[in-house]
């Protein structure tokens, strides 16, 4: 089972897609109506955790690791806080741009590489990162299989990226429940 949380119209084959109305991450009440813990094999967030508290982002995230099966993992992208590109930081801004209705409007937090890893290790999960800009605006990419979870806002699949010039980037992780639970791994 692969899950798309906070979905919006975003839909993959092979993949439930999932609102917010439907799984608030943040009620574990909901998760347990809709699947047993350690059923699900993949989840995938694409600019959803920005619009949590980073403490709300970090019951979020345990409420995801005790829904999947060891082995599995999330998928997970967010605006990029080391990004320096001007108008991104603007568009991407707590608080966002515009008005009320703009889905920036409800953003809570932007993350850098370091904050939002530590929100999914405290829930007990590896974190690999995947693309993220450092502290100096360098970007790095390692490669990653669209079919473990697309990421639109992502390197390869946002149209305003190229080779020569960044227009839209993402931190993004993949977030891996251990095969292996050790002592320093419960809760």
């Amino acid at each position: 089972m692969k899950i798309v949380l906070g979905a919006g119209r975003t839909s993959f084959s092979g993949w439930v897609s999932t609102q917010q109305n439907e799984l608030n991450l943040l009620n574990r009440k909901k998760f347990e109506q809709r699947f047993s813990e350690n059923s699900i094999d993949a989840m995938l967030a694409e600019h959803v955790w920005e619009h949590m508290a980073m403490e709300d982002g970090i019951i979020a995230a345990q409420n995801c690791y005790d829904f999947l099966k060891p082995g599995g993992y999330l998928r997970c992208a967010v605006p990029d806080a080391y990004f320096r590109n001007e108008e991104y930081q603007k568009l991407v801004q707590v608080g966002g741009p515009g008005p009320a209705d703009h889905a920036a409007a409800t953003h809570k937090i932007v993350y850098n590489y370091h904050t939002f890893s530590q929100v999914f290790k405290k829930a007990g999960f590896e974190v690999d990162l995947l693309e993220y800009c450092d502290e100096e605006g360098n970007f790095h990419y390692t490669y990653w299989n669209e079919d473990d979870g697309k990421v639109g806002r992502s390197f390869r699949y946002d149209t305003r990226n190229s080779m020569n010039k960044l227009g839209m980037v993402s931190v993004i992780i993949d977030a891996k429940k251990p095969l292996v639970m050790t002592l320093s791994s419960y809760k």
